[in-house]
């Protein structure tokens, strides 16, 4: 039987609760502006910072402004958003559009896409643990069984041993409070390179490139990394006591982040030029104070929303195989988490490319998300109205055929990194 908008399934409850209940004020009073402002901050701000230097070095200077345009293309599909939202009441959550705008089949569209987003994303936590837990540790040996394991693949597990029993909680409240820190961690790796630059490196230009035709599908694939979150701002806009405030809040956190990622961005590339790694953390030097603040702060994030991140997941699993029973609930949540941290673990020790891994969750699933479902769902609801301009129209289609030219060859050129690599 379909599901109408109005109508959230079991799935879309625990997509809620599992992702967003951070975002969600006192039912009776709703997130005021600025608190508002911080939410939608976190949701963007994100472990993009990590790469953006790297993606800045990949495209050259003049690259930055493809930044700005990609930033101005997820802002104005934030508000397609909304507008969408906005036509029925009853929509409250991302797949809700999906239903509103194409039906079940839309629903469960963005729903499976959503769903292998959040998947590789779990996968490249367990990549940025493993890789600064190294830097941090490294030369560390451990014996397990007659088996010596060390370096990222010894760490990758480490975290993932952490991480496991946060993902059989029932309640994850505390978890999605702390994830806020993130906000936090991004504030202390742009000090850190300040820090670097000045009492380490320098400020160089040497080594640095105007422009990189070869590697701009990497860099506008990891600029997409940086402003993704598009699937939660419906939950942003739900929690708000003022919901006409949104394009402000929406305005004010993106300019935020924008200026955090591009000083970020600006401060890797002066200080390590094309040497920089695809996790900028990598670069800075061992031992040093700062590198430690940097890395720790950077590791908290990951740690604290993992469990966030897979439940939708596990969730869906459990739904799927209908087997949560009250009696088989809790065993069963357990089990299917667990299974999914292995799966995680294998694939991030299998294929750990932090940034041919981000280019690709950015070039296939981030553009998908935060540009091609936003822009066809607001044609499909008010073009059939006439409420589209002719002017709005030409900007939305030159938007969709940027955004599947950016989908298909940054798709392409990850997966050939990738698949180089072996």
């Amino acid at each position: 039987m379909a599901i109408m908008a109005g109508q959230a399934s079991p799935l879309d409850e625990h997509l809620l609760i599992g992702v967003d209940e951070q975002l969600l004020p006192p039912p009776s009073t709703g997130a005021s502006f600025w608190r508002s402002c911080l939410n939608l901050s976190n949701v963007i701000s994100g472990i993009g910072t990590l790469s953006v230097p790297y993606a800045l070095s990949q495209g050259g200077w003049l690259s930055l402004v493809l930044f700005v345009l990609v930033g101005a293309v997820c802002y104005y599909t934030g508000k397609l958003i909304v507008r969408c939202m906005q036509a029925d009441d009853s929509v409250r959550t991302y797949p809700d559009i999906g239903q509103l705008a194409f039906g079940v089949n839309g629903r469960r569209a963005i729903g499976l896409i959503m769903y292998v987003e959040l998947y590789l994303v779990a996968i490249s936590f367990l990549i940025l643990e493993g890789d600064n837990l190294d830097k941090l540790f490294h030369g560390t040996v451990v014996e397990i069984m007659g088996y010596r394991m060390h370096g990222k693949k010894l760490f990758v597990l480490v975290a993932a041993a952490i991480i496991l029993p946060t993902t059989w909680l029932k309640n994850l409240n505390v978890l999605a409070y702390i994830s806020a820190v993130g906000l936090i961690a991004s504030a202390a790796l742009t000090a850190s390179l300040v820090w670097a630059g000045v009492a380490e490196k320098g400020f160089r230009v040497k080594g640095t490139g105007l422009l990189n035709l070869s590697g701009l599908p990497t860099s506008l694939s990891l600029y997409f990394v940086c402003f993704a979150g598009h699937g939660v701002f419906p939950t942003v806009y739900s929690s708000m006591r003022k919901k006409r405030d949104f394009p402000k809040v929406l305005m004010i956190s993106s300019v935020l982040c924008s200026l955090n990622y591009a000083l970020t961005a600006v401060l890797g590339y002066l200080i390590y030029g094309d040497d920089v790694h695809a996790q900028v953390t990598l670069n800075l030097p061992s031992g040093r104070l700062y590198t430690r603040i940097a890395i720790l702060t950077t590791l908290i994030t990951p740690l604290t929303k993992y469990a966030l991140v897979i439940q939708p997941i596990t969730a869906a699993i459990d739904e799927n195989l209908s087997v949560v029973a009250a009696e088989t609930g809790q065993l069963t949540k357990v089990l299917t988490s667990t299974a999914v941290v292995v799966t995680t673990v294998v694939l991030a020790c299998t294929v750990p490319f932090f940034g041919y891994l981000m280019s690709f969750i950015g070039s296939s699933l981030n553009v998908t998300v935060a540009v091609l479902f936003p822009c066809l769902s607001y044609l499909k609801i008010y073009n059939t109205k006439g409420g589209v301009r002719r002017v709005e129209l030409v900007v939305i289609v030159g938007i969709l055929v940027v955004g599947m030219c950016v989908a298909i060859i940054g798709t392409y050129t990850s997966l050939n990194q990738i698949i180089d690599t072996f």
